[in-house]
């Protein structure tokens, strides 16, 4: 399977705390921060719930 790069752009303050836990289950614990991950469902759908606070890179 593919492999994607996840980054934080944009702050977690002021989120609820169910995105929070998405960040942190995804590893993203700072703004700023890139991690890489298989591109597997479950991964794409954390993505797509916290997607206007993490931006995927190439």
């Amino acid at each position: 399977m593919a492999t994607i790069k996840i980054k934080q752009f944009k702050s977690r303050i002021g989120c609820p705390a169910v995105q929070k836990r998405t960040l942190d289950a995804l590893g993203l614990k700072k703004t700023n921060n890139v991690v890489e991950h298989e591109a597997t469902p479950a991964i794409l759908g954390m993505v797509e719930k916290v997607k206007h606070l993490v931006k995927i890179v190439e």
